[in-house]
């Protein structure tokens, strides 16, 4: 009997050692307060899988550039009337406890990667606490509150920057 007792006491420190923090990846829950929407330059909702958006996140008070692309917690974007929307899931932040706080960013773009999109933008970051579904019953996974809508931004093009770069050259050279 003491070896199931052991066994048991055992299997239980295990499960929330491995916990992790959850939040629910969705910037529209009307009931949460959550009205985030994300833009083209032109005013209109990013919409259809053209479009990906994924989740940065660290610890608590990690600066914007310090945040890390979350595993797993890529989406794409709704389409008609929901357009600006991202598809809800439910991710798990690596590194954060389970109801830890971590501050997150939404990034969206139009390529394969961020870093190679012509048309992408960022969140401003928000601190929030993370679900904790160790606890018995299992705590909800938290919704994003406090995030913010914005609009994406075109990348210039080399042709845009090599010709501003000639007329300031121009311009320096008439004084």
């Amino acid at each position: 009997m003491k070896k199931v007792l052991i066994a048991l006491a055992a299997l239980v420190v295990t499960t929330s050692v491995f916990g992790q923090g959850t939040v629910v990846f969705n910037n529209r829950n009307p009931a949460a307060g959550i009205d985030a929407k994300i833009l083209l330059p032109g005013g209109a909702g990013v919409s259809g899988a053209a479009f990906t958006a994924d989740l940065i996140a660290g610890p608590a008070g990690t600066a914007l550039a310090k945040l890390v692309p979350v595993a797993g917690s890529t989406t794409t974007f709704r389409t008609g009337a929901a357009a600006g929307y991202v598809n809800s899931t439910t991710v798990t932040i690596p590194g954060i406890a389970a109801g830890g706080q971590a501050t997150i960013a939404v990034r969206a773009y139009n390529g394969s990667t961020y870093a190679g999109s012509s048309l992408f933008g960022t969140s401003a970051p928000i601190t929030i606490g993370t679900g904790n579904p160790t606890t018995s019953p299992p705590g909800t996974p938290t919704d994003m509150v406090g995030l913010t809508g914005f609009t994406l931004v075109p990348e210039p093009s080399t042709i845009a920057l090599a010709i501003l770069g000639i007329a300031g050259l121009l311009i320096r050279r008439r004084k």
